[in-house]
């Protein structure tokens, strides 16, 4: 479904990522994993039209798209959901979710919006209730929520875990294995390295803008390598 080819991007002089080639077959979770600044979220950047590539190629559904501008990704398919949540925080939950589906024919909307109210029933708990008047996991949960809203074929998620209590953590997981059950597509970053490759298909690690091991999840989680850099081993 989704191929990054020799990606290179800079941010001003610096090279954030480095020849960055991955790929995620439909249906799959697959996870990132590294240290903060190893490129992982400007590895989605890349995909979603966030920043410019200098280099390389992305191609999603067999049609080229590196440098396609973020609205027209999202035409296409590709949601990414980014780290720090990004709601509006002045918004209520239900113009939050109306915003993530701007895309939809309006005749589609408000099936669309029980959909994502199934998926994370607290937030029809709070529909009319100020984004930034959630607790953090409710935050996470509707900016989920808003990725999900223009039906895409490939989520991408940044840190969904980051900041939240462990309940809310688990929490989190199961609903992304369950969109993987659903049909959906992901590209998933996650610090906890532990639980991502736990729900994860395969797994790439990064460092320094560049691919350094790859396979399925189960081999990486065994891997001395792995276990001891982010495993906590």
């Amino acid at each position: 479904m989704l191929r990054l080819t020799d990606i290179r991007l800079f941010y001003g002089p610096i090279q954030a990522l480095k020849r960055v080639t991955l790929e995620v077959a439909a249906g799959e979770i697959v996870t990132l994993i590294g240290a903060n600044g190893a490129g992982k979220s400007s590895t989605l950047k890349a995909v979603s039209g966030m920043h410019a590539t200098s280099g390389g190629s992305i191609t999603f559904c067999g049609e080229r798209i590196d440098n396609l501008p973020p609205h027209e990704l999202v035409s296409r398919g590709i949601s990414h959901c980014p780290e720090g949540r990004r709601i509006f925080g002045d918004l209520s939950v239900r113009e939050n979710l109306l915003m993530g589906g701007y895309l939809l024919p309006k005749a589609e909307i408000p099936a669309q919006l029980d959909h994502v109210l199934a998926i994370f029933p607290r937030l029809g708990e709070r529909i009319g209730q100020a984004g930034g008047t959630l607790s953090g996991g409710e935050q996470q949960m509707l900016a989920i929520a808003r990725a999900l809203m223009c039906k895409p074929a490939l989520l991408m998620l940044d840190e969904p875990s980051l900041g939240l209590a462990p309940i809310m953590v688990e929490k989190i997981f199961e609903t992304i294995l369950d969109l993987k059950q659903s049909g959906l597509t992901v590209l998933l970053v996650e610090q906890n390295a532990s639980a991502a490759l736990e729900i994860s298909d395969r797994g790439y690690v990064l460092e320094v803008g560049c691919v350094t091991l790859t396979g399925n999840s189960a081999e990486l989680r065994s891997d001395s390598r792995i276990v001891q850099a982010y495993l906590g081993g």
